[in-house]
């Protein structure tokens, strides 16, 4: 009977664990692609970052920094607006260009994404060095 009510209960956890183990969500994955790593000075830069789980594209929340060489950090504003990019919305995917200023020349920099996905954060960085 013991043995019974053991086999039982390890059918009852499995019932349970199951499900809850498939519905598990895969790990969210950030990528920024670039050209190259030497974006030319003054001139369009464009680049994608990407936001997947399980190689599907993921809705998130998209904000995006240049991090100097001493670490101080420098927001990116949306292609020819003055709108900076602070939690904006995505579906995966997002374009866009930079425009490295001439001032910028030899420093090495970082494009920092830093995404929101179900309240966990996730952060990605490039690093590029702008040249004339």
């Amino acid at each position: 009977m013991a043995l019974r009510a053991t086999a039982l209960a390890l059918v009852l956890a499995a019932t349970l664990v199951g499900p809850a183990a498939a519905a598990a969500p895969t790990a969210v994955s950030v990528t920024i692609v670039g050209p190259n790593h030497a974006p030319k000075i003054v001139t369009k830069w464009h680049y994608t970052v990407r936001v997947t789980s399980g190689g599907k594209p993921v809705p998130a929340k998209l904000t995006e920094k240049i991090v100097d060489p001493l670490g101080g950090t420098h927001g990116v504003q949306y292609g020819p607006t003055k709108k900076y990019i602070v939690g904006w919305p995505i579906k995966g995917t997002f374009r866009d260009y930079i425009i490295w200023p001439a001032d910028s020349r030899g420093i090495p920099l970082r494009l920092r994404a830093i995404v929101t996905v179900g309240g966990a954060r996730h952060v990605a960085d490039f690093a590029v060095t702008p040249r004339r």
